[in-house]
């Protein structure tokens, strides 16, 4: 595993201001805005006008013996107003002879603006305060950048290590603490790393965000990503989803954005990109975290707008093809259907070398045409990219948004199903209700103990002789329980076929004339792909 990359946020505050030795020594007092001393301290500055505040620029500690407050509680309120206009982190206020208490409009004002007012009982030098309070400023500025020098450097250790795009990103989501989003010159959603589970889900805060055009989110950040002379730069975005955005968060975005700039000229990972994103759409919505405005998000990753009837396919293959090589794939079975005539969104499917599919069915009473064209798509870019290897295609009934993520959470499944079942150009996920339900189950003790006790004693048989009878029982399974048929398939005549069954219900303790007998081996044969092992002898 990579180190980790240690990053804090280095500000100083208001609460530290106050807990540093030189404040400690004034006795100090929060008389008003204990709520907001978290307020970051920009600067520090001393005066004693009665219009300081058009003197500072936002984000001083302002130092005060009280001579420019005012004399009437009218100048006190208007000048805690001016200062909270300013954006002033707080002010301390110093009490001696020329103020021996603060006066209550003051902290009346400051306390309906929720404005640290902090006062000073014993006497402190302001130039020790400010000169303490700027050192540890400028100390905590220096190892912000020498931290960020560390992770950029870190960062691109990552890229040697042969870590992509989309692994840059993720790292530097989780070191934010926040969502990071890549877009590229468009404005397009190209790939984004979530920091766990959120109450607010990245993908609409993302989405918001853009609708909004500024209004909304604004607490955001973003870096631009060079891409070349000639094209509109990316950007590289950080979200205060989870929470606010550190200090450090623009100067390891700022330093990210140069590193994933780099790894975006070493190779071309736009399509790899994209192909993650859409399927870390697709499985979000497979996974049960359904939105309302799945369509909307969904035409931001390149899906039709107004597309709401839609067939949900999933694929698997077994054979390995390279990260970037697969994107390709993808890549080639979305041109292959606009080809056809017909709109998709196609993503890889998480953990497994396959893919979601969400198509925009033409004709939903004629949606097995559109399966077809599916099928053929996929079959021929695999085909192309990975040899003979066939994918294993399951598609699942049309529906809409609103159910499309159950859709394709069963449609993957019945993908990884099918492994046991004879090729298809595509299956269709109703026809294989038991199945998948026996796949899901495929762990479970209870099922394989079951089968144990249908069929191990047949599996034990055939372990021990060369004429073997489970093949006997599958074919006779798959002609719906048929002899006539079986005979005919196996090449067999009747008695020879007889003989067989005869000692098949010997060997089982069964009658294959009884009804419940002959389901309960149904079920034993269609698990037995599934749960055989060590157990079954």
């Amino acid at each position: 595993m990579k180190e980790r990359i240690e990053v804090a946020d280095s500000i100083i505050t208001v609460r530290d201001a106050l807990s540093l030795p030189v404040l400690r020594r004034g006795l100090p007092t929060v008389v008003a805005g204990a709520e907001q001393l978290d307020r970051p301290i920009r600067w520090v500055h001393a005066g004693e006008v009665p219009d300081i505040a058009s003197l500072l620029s936002g984000g001083e500690l302002l130092l005060s013996t009280g001579l420019g407050i005012g004399a009437t509680g009218a100048d006190q309120e208007r000048f805690i107003a001016q200062l909270v206009q300013r954006d002033i982190a707080g002010l301390v206020v110093e009490l001696g002879d020329r103020m021996p208490e603060v006066p209550a409009a003051l902290v009346r004002a400051a306390g309906a603006h929720r404005f640290p007012l902090v006062t000073l009982a014993r006497r402190v030098p302001f130039v020790e305060i400010t000169e303490e309070i700027h050192t540890a400023i400028v100390n905590a500025r220096y190892t912000l950048i020498r931290r960020s020098d560390d992770v950029q450097q870190q960062l691109m250790q990552l890229v040697v290590d042969g870590c992509g795009t989309a692994e840059l990103i993720e790292r530097v989501g989780a070191e934010i603490g926040n969502p990071v989003f890549l877009e590229d010159g468009d404005g397009r959603l190209l790939y984004h790393a979530a920091s766990g589970h959120d109450h607010v889900d990245p993908l609409e805060a993302w989405e918001a965000s853009t609708r909004a055009a500024g209004r909304g989110w604004q607490a955001g950040i973003s870096e631009p990503v060079p891409t070349g002379p000639r094209t509109p730069p990316w950007r590289l975005i950080a979200l205060p989803v989870r929470s606010a955005l550190g200090d450090s968060a623009p100067m390891l975005l700022q330093r990210a954005a140069g590193v994933v700039a780099l790894s975006l000229l070493q190779s071309n990972q736009e399509e790899e990109l994209l192909a993650r994103e859409r399927g870390n759409f697709l499985g979000e919505l497979m996974l049960g975290r359904a939105r309302a405005n799945a369509g909307r998000l969904a035409e931001s990753l390149g899906f039709p707008a107004g597309a709401d009837q839609l067939l949900p396919v999933a694929a698997e293959i077994d054979a390995q093809v390279e990260g970037a090589a697969w994107s390709v794939v993808l890549r080639d079975v979305q041109q292959g259907l606009e080809r056809a005539g017909v709109s998709s969104l196609v993503g890889a499917r998480p953990r497994v070398q396959g893919l979601l599919t969400v198509v925009a069915l033409r004709r939903p009473t004629a949606w097995r045409k559109d399966a077809d064209t599916v099928a053929a798509a996929l079959h021929a870019a695999v085909r192309r990219r990975a040899g003979a290897t066939d994918p294993r295609i399951a598609v699942g009934q049309p529906t809409t948004w609103l159910g499309v993520g159950q859709a394709l959470r069963i449609a993957s499944e019945t993908a990884s199903a099918v492994t046991a079942l004879p090729a298809r150009s595509w299956h269709d996920v109703q026809e294989l209700e038991l199945q998948r339900l026996l796949w899901r189950w495929r762990h479970d003790a209870e099922l394989a103990g079951f089968v144990q006790r249908r069929l191990g004693p047949l599996i034990a048989h055939d372990t021990r002789r060369r004429h073997q009878l489970l093949p006997t029982l599958e074919a006779l399974a798959a002609n719906g329980w048929r002899k006539a048929e079986t005979a005919r398939g196996l090449h067999l005549n009747r008695q020879a076929l007889y003989k067989r069954l005869g000692r098949i219900e010997e060997l089982l303790g069964v009658d294959l004339s009884d009804g419940e007998q002959v389901l309960a081996l149904q079920v034993a044969l269609s698990a037995l792909p599934y749960v055989r092992c060590a157990t079954i002898k």
